[in-house]
Protein backbone atom coordinates (compact mmCIF):
# COMPACT_ATOMS: atom_id res chain seq x y z
CA UNK A 1 0.00 0.00 0.00
CA UNK A 2 1.00 3.05 -1.46
CA UNK A 3 2.13 6.04 2.09
CA UNK A 4 0.16 9.10 1.88
CA UNK A 5 1.98 12.06 1.33
CA UNK A 6 0.78 15.51 2.48
CA UNK A 7 1.37 18.82 1.18
CA UNK A 8 4.27 20.50 2.32
CA UNK A 9 4.09 24.06 3.11
CA UNK A 10 6.68 26.24 1.33
CA UNK A 11 9.59 26.40 4.48
CA UNK A 12 9.53 22.92 4.60
CA UNK A 13 9.67 21.88 1.03
CA UNK A 14 12.49 24.47 1.13
CA UNK A 15 14.35 22.17 3.75
CA UNK A 16 13.37 19.11 1.38
CA UNK A 17 14.84 20.38 -1.51
CA UNK A 18 17.96 21.00 -0.12
CA UNK A 19 17.84 16.97 1.63
CA UNK A 20 17.16 15.64 -1.81
CA UNK A 21 19.53 17.79 -4.06
CA UNK A 22 22.24 16.62 -1.49
CA UNK A 23 21.95 13.13 -3.03
CA UNK A 24 23.45 11.85 0.29
CA UNK A 25 22.03 12.22 4.27
CA UNK A 26 22.68 15.62 5.87
CA UNK A 27 23.55 17.71 8.89
CA UNK A 28 21.11 20.62 10.44
CA UNK A 29 24.92 22.29 9.95
CA UNK A 30 24.61 21.46 5.81
CA UNK A 31 21.06 22.86 5.63
CA UNK A 32 21.47 26.06 7.84
CA UNK A 33 24.62 26.75 5.22
CA UNK A 34 23.02 26.00 1.90
CA UNK A 35 20.43 28.85 3.39
CA UNK A 36 23.01 31.22 3.94
CA UNK A 37 22.08 34.21 1.65
CA UNK A 38 18.50 32.66 0.60
CA UNK A 39 16.44 32.76 4.28
CA UNK A 40 17.68 34.24 7.54
CA UNK A 41 16.29 31.32 9.67
CA UNK A 42 18.41 30.52 12.63
CA UNK A 43 18.90 27.22 13.72
CA UNK A 44 16.13 26.56 16.00
CA UNK A 45 13.96 27.36 13.12
CA UNK A 46 15.56 24.73 11.13
CA UNK A 47 15.39 21.90 13.82
CA UNK A 48 11.97 22.72 14.19
CA UNK A 49 11.39 22.42 10.50
CA UNK A 50 12.90 18.59 10.25
CA UNK A 51 11.22 17.81 13.33
CA UNK A 52 7.96 18.55 11.60
CA UNK A 53 9.53 16.73 8.49
CA UNK A 54 10.23 13.72 10.74
CA UNK A 55 6.68 13.45 12.64
CA UNK A 56 5.79 13.82 8.47
CA UNK A 57 7.47 10.72 7.60
CA UNK A 58 8.97 12.44 4.54
CA UNK A 59 12.65 11.93 6.35
CA UNK A 60 14.33 9.96 9.04
CA UNK A 61 16.79 11.51 11.61
CA UNK A 62 19.55 9.13 13.12
CA UNK A 63 22.11 10.19 15.72
CA UNK A 64 25.64 9.63 14.52
CA UNK A 65 28.30 10.67 17.12
CA UNK A 66 27.22 13.85 18.45
CA UNK A 67 25.20 14.82 15.24
CA UNK A 68 21.80 14.31 14.03
CA UNK A 69 22.20 12.62 9.98
CA UNK A 70 18.86 13.17 7.99
CA UNK A 71 17.66 11.47 4.72
CA UNK A 72 15.07 11.14 2.76
CA UNK A 73 12.33 8.54 2.79
CA UNK A 74 9.88 10.17 0.30
CA UNK A 75 11.87 11.04 -3.36
CA UNK A 76 11.32 14.07 -4.82
CA UNK A 77 10.03 12.31 -7.59
CA UNK A 78 7.30 10.90 -5.60
CA UNK A 79 6.50 14.15 -3.81
CA UNK A 80 6.38 15.91 -7.62
CA UNK A 81 4.05 13.28 -8.43
CA UNK A 82 1.83 13.60 -5.75
CA UNK A 83 1.44 17.15 -5.82
CA UNK A 84 0.95 17.13 -9.51
CA UNK A 85 -1.57 15.02 -9.87
CA UNK A 86 -3.17 17.23 -6.73
CA UNK A 87 -3.32 20.57 -8.57
CA UNK A 88 -4.33 18.82 -11.82
CA UNK A 89 -7.38 17.54 -9.78
CA UNK A 90 -7.83 20.66 -7.63
CA UNK A 91 -7.63 23.65 -10.00
CA UNK A 92 -8.02 21.97 -13.37
CA UNK A 93 -10.47 19.20 -13.09
CA UNK A 94 -8.06 16.74 -14.15
CA UNK A 95 -7.59 18.49 -17.40
CA UNK A 96 -3.98 18.91 -18.58
CA UNK A 97 -5.07 21.24 -21.42
CA UNK A 98 -6.89 23.19 -19.14
CA UNK A 99 -3.67 23.44 -17.25
CA UNK A 100 -1.61 24.28 -19.84
CA UNK A 101 -3.99 26.51 -21.44
CA UNK A 102 -4.10 28.69 -18.27
CA UNK A 103 -0.45 28.59 -18.34
CA UNK A 104 -0.08 29.95 -22.37
CA UNK A 105 -2.70 32.36 -21.39
CA UNK A 106 -0.79 33.93 -18.35
CA UNK A 107 2.48 34.34 -20.31
CA UNK A 108 3.98 31.53 -18.31
CA UNK A 109 4.66 29.23 -20.88
CA UNK A 110 6.67 30.06 -24.33
CA UNK A 111 6.50 29.36 -28.04
CA UNK A 112 9.52 26.93 -27.41
CA UNK A 113 8.37 25.24 -24.59
CA UNK A 114 4.99 24.52 -26.05
CA UNK A 115 6.92 22.95 -28.91
CA UNK A 116 9.46 20.97 -26.75
CA UNK A 117 5.83 19.56 -24.81
CA UNK A 118 4.49 18.96 -28.17
CA UNK A 119 7.78 16.78 -29.42
CA UNK A 120 8.04 15.20 -26.07
CA UNK A 121 4.38 14.05 -26.71
CA UNK A 122 4.96 12.97 -29.80
CA UNK A 123 8.21 10.75 -28.54
CA UNK A 124 5.78 9.14 -25.70
CA UNK A 125 2.82 8.17 -28.11
CA UNK A 126 5.41 6.76 -30.22
CA UNK A 127 7.10 4.99 -27.96
CA UNK A 128 10.43 6.27 -27.62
Amino acid sequence: MKKSIRRLPDSELEIMKIIWDAKEPVTSAYISEKLKGKKDWKITSILTFLARLTEKGFIECKREGKVNIYRPLISEQEYLEKESKSILEKLYNNSLTNFVASLYNSNAIAEDELKELQEFIEELTRGE
